[in-house]
């Protein structure tokens, strides 16, 4: 148990600080300890609420579990400290026969400090792969809306970030959706230290969650030194549970 503690506070204390006392960048995630050993999410549950940005909800990937032992949070951040930008993919598999429109993309985002200015980019890629962005189909930024899920993970209080889009009808195949949330205030010294990070999922209160594939979700950021690479690669520190599906949905309806 106090090995355990240790790893943690180290993790705790390596994702969090600006910049370490030898030079060392932080750390693009924060998460617990791990259990490589757990059951993958899945999906058959009862489909339940999703969050009230997400309304009329197309698909959620579900909540965090806080206290579980795989829980994490990914870097999503462009900010005075990650300068250029850090952003995280997840991935959506439309079925066949299904057509898919749009209209807004939602993001539960770990947070230590406000969203300043009230704006966030956005991505729908097809195609990505280890080191392989593929084709963005619609980018853009746009004002977000954001409200407290009530979750707090290892000191952050999570938010569900929302930006409207303009409505994009998609046909069955896979997309990878990004939303990355801004803090690039000059006069707010918070925007130096302020971390952003989406929340992983166990599809808790999921809605169509079987449509997202496992395994499925990428890091691309110059600041770290990542051209979308899978959070499943060893190099980022995750086992197979803690990078099988991520915390975000689409507005929207069939």
């Amino acid at each position: 148990m106090k090995t355990t503690l240790v790893a943690f506070a180290f993790v705790l204390a390596l994702s969090l600080s600006a910049v370490a006392a030898d030079g060392q960048k932080p750390s693009p995630s924060i998460h617990r300890a791990g259990d490589p050993s757990a059951a993958l999410p899945h999906s058959n549950r009862t489909p339940s609420t999703p969050p009230a940005l997400c309304r009329p909800c197309l698909f959620y990937g579900g909540d965090i579990n806080v206290n579980n032992a795989n829980a994490a949070g990914m870097s999503d951040e462009n900010t005075l400290l990650i300068l250029g930008g850090s952003s995280t993919y997840g991935a959506v598999t439309i079925p066949t026969g299904v057509t898919g429109n749009v209209t807004g993309i939602v993001f539960n985002i770990q947070a230590d400090a406000a969203f300043d200015p009230m704006n966030a980019t956005y991505d729908i890629r097809t195609g990505v792969s280890d080191g392989d962005g593929g084709t963005s189909i619609a980018s853009g930024s746009g004002t977000i809306v954001v409200q407290a899920t009530g979750r707090n993970f290892l000191g952050l209080d999570e938010y569900s970030v929302e930006v409207s889009i303009p409505s994009i009808s998609l046909t069955s195949g896979t997309y990878w959706f990004n939303v990355t949330p801004q803090c690039l205030n000059t006069l707010d010294g918070s925007c130096n230290v302020f971390r952003q990070f989406v929340s992983n999922s166990n599809l808790a209160n999921q809605i169509n969650g079987s449509w997202q594939p496992v395994h499925q979700m990428y890091l691309n950021s110059t600041y770290f030194g990542f051209t979308f690479a899978n959070w499943c690669d060893s190099s980022l520190g995750f086992n197979t549970i803690q990078c099988a599906g991520m915390s975000f949905g689409l507005r929207g309806t069939e």
